[in-house]
């Protein structure tokens, strides 16, 4: 059962200020979201989050775990009040929650068995080699695989970044397709293992190109704290604040952006 937002642009950020606290969801993804050695959510997406929820006078954060394709029916459900992992942001996605304007645009690439013996590159490669490509469940990358033609059967899915991972190396799928930098996060946990991240791509489905741009989400309807936010989220990008919580983990000047969640939702970025 969903939960709405009460009256006109919602009173999330009201409640949240009375509370003092808000609920986190994310999906223990690096770098996006996860939690550290020492039992802490951060990440780039909690970071930056935590820093606009303070300014906007919230000083407590909940992290609640789920897995990525339940963090919009968990968010619809009311299980936590924002999804703080890095979602992309698409018109599908659109459709469901609502969206800030995303804080990062990074590239996409494949994760391969060391020296590429199949010579894959980006999504036309993998169609053209006839190879298996794994993805995420419930994330972009497993729309685009079918978008571009390749089949069910050739789309391995994985439950999470580290049996993505594992696919790989035990020869379960050919590649697996992620951002960049998730790429470099997870590698970077599993020092010496026979895998190496090739160059970036932007996918282009259908003669378009899909940004790997990630932002914040709340229930349909709060658009009162999305307003607040993206203020907040504007400020933070002008003064570089945005790039110094986000460097820590692999961010750089190169995936700070000026696009917008409306060219996003209604596919007219470019």
């Amino acid at each position: 059962m969903s939960v709405a937002a009460d009256g006109e642009g919602g009173d999330l950020l009201n409640r949240l200020r009375d509370e003092g606290n808000v609920r986190m969801g994310f999906a223990n993804e690096r770098p996006f979201g996860f939690i550290n050695k020492e039992g802490v959510l951060t990440g780039e997406a909690p970071e930056v989050g935590k820093e606009i929820f303070r300014r906007l006078g919230v000083d407590s954060f909940e992290p609640k775990l789920a897995d990525f394709s339940s963090l919009i029916p968990g968010l619809k459900a009311g299980l936590f009040d924002v999804i703080s992992a890095g979602m992309y942001i698409t018109p599908a996605r659109c459709a469901e929650i609502e969206f800030t304007n995303p804080d990062y645009n990074a590239p996409a690439a494949l994760l391969l068995p060391r020296g590429n013996p199949m010579g894959l590159s980006d999504l036309d490669s993998v169609v053209e080699k006839r190879a298996r490509i794994g993805v995420l469940t419930g994330s972009v990358e497993e729309g685009y695989a079918s978008d571009v033609g390749i089949p069910g059967g050739r789309i391995v899915v994985f439950p999470d970044q580290s049996s993505g991972i594992d696919g790989v190396l035990a020869n379960r799928a050919d590649c697996l397709m992620l951002t960049r930098l998730s790429l470099d996060a997870a590698l970077g946990q599993r020092q010496g293992i026979a895998l190496e991240v090739g160059e970036t791509f932007v996918p282009i489905v259908n003669g378009v190109k899909q940004y790997g741009a990630g932002g914040f989400g709340f229930r349909k309807g709060e658009t009162a704290i999305v307003d607040e936010f993206n203020r907040e989220l504007a400020a933070m990008q002008r003064s570089g604040d945005v790039l110094r919580l986000t460097r820590p983990f692999g961010f750089s000047q190169d995936e700070m952006t000026d696009l917008t969640a409306q060219a996003l939702c209604t596919g007219t970025a470019d």
